[in-house]
């Protein structure tokens, strides 16, 4: 397995630790295959009831990794999203109840990957937020949907547009987050959860995650060739270039609509 994640089995509680604390955990390319490896490994395991996710160092997840998303930017055979969605889908179908653990800030594709988990346990003074505006991307259809999904259209529409960070207790309000606890709790308060989960019947669980899953299956019927079309055009466009450009380099933007 790829060295960006790391995984520990415990009594039934299976913890995934994205471990890239010095690019804030950002996903590349090898982390989002290992995550799939992992999910895929952990469904086949008759011994993990519940599977919890969680970030090494200050942050739970910055996104993308923006140095190795530029390069595909200029690949004009490259794909700039790196199939992002598919597997955080891949996620959102694990066999077993999944907890999104975030100690720190989730932004962007790391907030999406929090969402996709069944429960999100959050500190005090950890970020959530989707600043794509911010850097001339459109979120996939499918990630809107999961956004739309929890939020509700009012609020995605106020994360979406802004591009602005919310903290911990506000995403509490607006029902992002499961639960809100003390920073030195976190840890605490997420593996007593797992494990009460994990006490459950499994046939039970997993019976109920299925179903769950199945009720909100109907949205992958909802046609979105036009908005992919977009997201790829916004994707590849000079304002994404100059987003990602002015994020890397610590300055504003300077979009041109092109």
């Amino acid at each position: 397995m790829t060295e960006e994640l790391r995984l520990h089995i415990d009594a039934g509680v299976a913890t995934i630790t994205m471990n890239r604390p010095d690019r804030r955990n950002a996903m590349n390319r090898a982390m989002l295959n290992g995550l799939v490896e992992h999910m895929e490994a952990l469904d086949k395991n008759p011994a993990v009831r519940v599977v919890v996710i969680r970030g090494e160092g200050p942050a739970f997840c910055s996104g993308m990794d923006l140095r190795e998303m530029r390069a595909r930017q200029d690949d004009p055979k490259g794909d700039p999203e790196s199939g992002v969605t598919q597997v955080l889908q891949r996620v959102e179908r694990s066999r077993h109840p999944t907890i999104a653990m975030v100690h720190g800030d989730a932004v962007a594709g790391g907030c999406e990957l929090a969402l996709h988990c069944d429960l999100r346990v959050a500190a005090e003074g950890a970020r959530f937020g989707m600043p794509l505006a911010r850097i001339g991307l459109l979120v996939p259809f499918a990630l809107g949907q999961k956004l739309v999904e929890i939020l509700g259209p009012a609020h995605t529409r106020h994360l979406l547009f802004t591009g602005r960070l919310i903290d911990a207790r506000r995403a509490y309000e607006i029902g992002m987050v499961n639960q809100l606890v003390a920073p030195a709790e976190i840890e605490k308060v997420t593996y007593d959860l797992a494990r009460q989960i994990a006490e459950n019947a499994p046939q039970s669980l997993a019976g109920m995650k299925l179903a769950i899953t199945r009720m909100i299956s109907q949205r992958e019927q909802i046609p979105h060739e036009d908005i992919d079309a977009l997201a790829r055009q916004a994707h590849r466009s000079e304002d994404a270039k100059e987003g990602a450009a002015a994020m890397l380099e610590k300055r504003k933007p300077v979009f041109k609509g092109r």
